[in-house]
């Protein structure tokens, strides 16, 4: 059976999964309800098998529709990194790149990386996401970012792999804390006390509230805040204890009066990696963007 797809009919099922939800699906791809409703059922019937549950809720996914955005997006991905392509030889605008990374590489290494990056690449627009490295990596393996910076090093079809930093996380602790006596402490040793912890929105939340999960126990965050600075003052505060990456803690700690434990357990210490898909299939200005991120990697190794 011969198929003909519209590249509409492709971006609004993007944004209908998106939202999911037809109406705020249908506002995204500029299109009225019917019109939007319309299409979809024209296209379950042209390819002859539902691609929504609908509901009282909204609409989800059925197993044929996330096929369909699956390769949807990739399609629109490589639509726009076409496009980039083609404009940076007619007229130098070269276009964006997504980037995901897990909550260390975002706030730690990303800024001065983004920085240097977009100073050389003045017509390039740069999404910047934070999600968990599992995440990060489903997301560049079904096309929704580009480059990804994660602490797993395998799955995905087709993605590859770079070595990129070492990311180890340490607990903080008031100098005058119970365990600051300790030079190194397990994980569920600390799940008595108070913890500072980043928002629900930062990944490394989710990372430390499963591994409490993992041992059975509870984590009680007593303060959420936004960035590693704040919970560090926290910390300095008598607030709680808290777990950020090293680099953040060694900034810190010159001028708080903070306490740095290594944590025994073995997810504390991570190797971070870039990984895309199919590198040769990115435009020219995204593989800049991951020479950059290999140089900076670089770095660190040479100073082992």
């Amino acid at each position: 059976m011969a198929m003909h797809f519209d590249l509409t009919d492709m971006q609004l099922m993007v944004n209908v999964a998106g939202a999911q939800s037809m109406t705020k699906g249908a506002e995204r791809s500029f299109l009225s309800l019917p019109a939007a409703s319309n299409r979809v059922k024209n296209l379950e019937n042209h390819l002859g098998t539902a691609l929504f549950y609908r509901n009282s809720q909204g609409v989800t996914l059925t197993p044929s529709g996330e096929a369909f955005v699956r390769h949807a997006r990739i399609v629109l991905r490589q639509l726009e990194h076409l496009r980039g392509d083609i404009q940076e030889y007619a007229s130098g605008v070269k276009g964006r790149v997504r980037v995901y990374a897990n909550t260390t590489a975002m706030n730690e290494f990303m800024p001065n990386i983004l920085a240097t990056y977009l100073a050389a690449h003045p017509d390039v627009n740069v999404e910047l996401r934070e999600r968990l490295s599992y995440l990060v990596v489903k997301a560049v393996a079904d096309g929704t970012a580009d480059i990804g910076i994660t602490a797993q090093e395998g799955g995905g079809e087709n993605i590859e792999f770079l070595p990129y930093r070492t990311d180890r996380l340490v607990l903080v602790t008031h100098k005058d804390h119970a365990l600051a006596e300790h030079k190194s402490v397990d994980f569920d040793d600390t799940l008595s006390y108070d913890y500072v912890g980043l928002s629900e929105a930062s990944a490394i939340h989710a990372f430390l509230l499963q591994a409490a999960d993992d041992l059975g126990r509870v984590l009680r965050f007593r303060v959420e805040v936004s960035n590693f600075e704040a919970a560090c003052r926290m910390i300095a505060a008598h607030v709680g204890i808290g777990v950020v990456p090293e680099t953040a803690a060694r900034r810190y700690v010159k001028d708080l009066p903070l306490q740095i434990i290594s944590l025994n357990d073995a997810w504390a210490l991570r190797r971070l990696h870039i990984c895309v898909r199919q590198f040769d299939r990115l435009p020219v200005f995204a593989k800049e963007l991951v020479s950059l991120l290999v140089k900076d990697g670089s770095k660190e190794n040479s100073n082992v």
